[in-house]
């Protein structure tokens, strides 16, 4: 892929994040009442290890889903202007797929779908709809983390746009796929889907896969900055997971912040590495 077409990505991305950012700060004024009877009619609490160990010990808060969609797509929206800025001239196969997992946070946007139906009453299936929209955002971003890694490990440039569409294609057929209750929701404003523990076990293993990647490129290469790539590959999935699964004050802050800086640590580190070339 040129850097023209690769840059082209780019501003898409820009531009939908913007829109997002835009339409997220709008959902705010005016579904502001709507979200504490959203949050009442939650059937069940968020699941993820920071929310499970907190559970018992503090109460979910009707406006903190909000603030992590705000958040989220706050930080999709500064990090792709940066990638674009910083790589605009730089030739760096991974950091493509490094934008592409920002640019999924914009779909956090769909979350709003849930109060808005407190407020004007419609058919389930735009519920399930944006649930399916969700799902594909989530894991788009997770199978963009994973290209990275591969890329790193020494994958041919050259493929960029058909691992771009393997990309897409795995995320709509998970997407697709999913069996969903339109009638259950949890505290973060996510409808119930199915198989969801086999899916932890799934993102799970594809972030080993990912690290492993990095760190095996490490070794290729001979460049510590690898090693530093790859955990900040880690704390951009904790910390994206902690922002998207929070019901509590205690996690959207500090999730946003370790998203923030993982992303930050891996995309300096593959500048620096990709400035010798």
């Amino acid at each position: 892929m040129t850097l023209s077409a690769r840059n082209s990505f780019f501003k898409g991305g820009i531009i939908l994040s913007a829109i997002s950012l835009g339409l997220v700060a709008a959902g705010g004024y005016f579904l502001f009442s709507a979200y504490p009877e959203a949050a009442a009619s939650a059937s069940m609490r968020t699941h993820g290890l920071i929310q499970w160990i907190i559970s018992g010990l503090v109460q979910p808060s009707a406006y903190v889903p909000y603030w992590s969609m705000l958040g989220a797509v706050a930080y999709s929206l500064i990090s792709i202007i940066l990638i674009f800025y910083f790589f605009e001239k730089t030739q760096a196969p991974e950091i493509l797929f490094f934008a592409f997992f920002a640019m999924s946070m914009s779909f956090e946007i769909v979350r709003m779908v849930v109060p808005l139906k407190e407020v004007l009453p419609f058919p389930a299936i735009y519920l399930i709809s944006s649930s399916r929209i969700l799902i594909f955002g989530r894991y788009f971003g997770l199978f963009s983390l994973f290209a990275a890694g591969v890329y790193a490990a020494g994958l041919d440039v050259q493929k960029q746009q058909n691992v771009f569409f393997l990309s897409v294609l795995a995320a709509m057929i998970i997407a697709m796929n999913v069996p969903i209750d339109s009638l259950v929701w949890d505290s973060s404003f996510v409808l119930l889907s199915g198989y969801r523990s086999m899916f932890s076990m799934v993102e799970l293993g594809i972030l080993l896969v990912t690290v492993t990647s990095f760190f095996v490129s490490a070794y290729i290469r001979s460049s510590k900055s690898y090693i530093i790539i790859g955990i900040g590959a880690i704390m951009a999935f904790a910390g994206r997971n902690m922002l998207l699964l929070s019901d509590t004050w205690i996690t959207p802050l500090p999730g946003l912040l370790i998203l923030a800086a993982g992303t930050w640590l891996a995309c300096i580190r593959l500048h620096r590495e990709y400035l010798w070339f």
